[in-house]
């Protein structure tokens, strides 16, 4: 049996890539995993695919004796592994629990890199992994100090797997979009005090995705970055001292852009 596994499947660019990926690739199932088991459910009545909806929480050591005993199991053909789940906090570090710090650190580092290593027993030549990174992958960014660092970890570990996998002929890439209005923001937001809130441009999920996938399949690239302005941006980061972008993206922080209804209704 052929299947596509999408962490993160239950809203946002998770979802969006449930939707998308059927231009891309055939498969006879693809396993939705996230903690909303009805957000799952109802990716059914959307997706022409079968969809296997699987509840987990993936900052949970024992979801992953779940996966793995369900790969064991069915020994599945996985053409398709899509890490999206992940979540971001905004604000200051006082602001910030200790504990969501960790949390970012487990589910955006240590729960995509054990799907990864559960996956890939399990893919053969021109099997695809698609790492959902972000922008702040490429700098330091203040007051989104350990998003922006997880975010950093995701894309060296995709382009180093890359390089390893090519004699397997699997393709791994990071997906780096800049800002995209999503649930996101709902937790991110939460204890943003202020301390960002310019937020340049807003793209849609439906568009990263699109974007992202295209470049998995249609390129070479080990990573992806979607809008014209957002690639300059990436360029110029390479190029400028470290200090000064932070010192650019501090000022920027002063000049608000953007910065209303970006929390959207999340499914329940």
């Amino acid at each position: 049996m052929k299947i596509a596994i999408v962490t993160g499947a239950s809203s946002g660019m998770g979802r969006e890539f449930v939707l998308q990926l059927n231009k891309y690739v055939q498969v006879d199932e693809i396993w939705a995993i996230a903690r909303r088991k009805e957000a799952l459910e109802s990716l059914k009545s959307e997706v022409s695919i079968p969809v296997r909806p699987i509840s987990l929480d993936l900052t949970d050591p024992a979801s992953f004796d779940t996966v793995a005993s369900l790969l064991h199991t069915e020994k599945p053909d996985i053409r398709l592994l899509v890490n999206a789940a992940g979540f971001g906090k905004f604000g200051s570090f006082e602001s910030i629990s200790i504990a969501d710090d960790a949390l970012m650190i487990e589910l955006n580092c240590t729960a995509l890199v054990r799907m990864t290593r559960l996956c890939i027993p399990y893919m053969h030549s021109g099997s695809h992994i698609l790492q959902l990174d972000s922008l702040s992958a490429f700098q330091p960014v203040p007051y989104i100090t350990t998003y922006g660092a997880t975010k950093a970890f995701v894309l060296s570990y995709s382009r180093a797997m890359n390089r390893e996998l090519k004699s397997k002929n699997i393709r791994m890439m990071a997906l780096n979009p800049g800002w995209v209005k999503t649930e996101f923001f709902n937790h991110a937001c939460q204890t943003n005090d202020g301390q960002v809130q310019y937020y340049d441009r807003l793209y849609d999920a439906s568009f990263c995705v699109a974007y992202g996938l295209k470049d998995l399949y249609c390129s070479k690239k080990d990573y992806s970055v979607p809008g014209f302005f957002t690639r300059m941006q990436v360029r110029l980061v390479k190029l400028l001292p470290h200090s000064m972008v932070m010192n650019t993206w501090l000022n920027q922080q002063k000049k608000p852009k953007n910065n209303t209804d970006l929390t959207v209704e999340g499914r329940k």
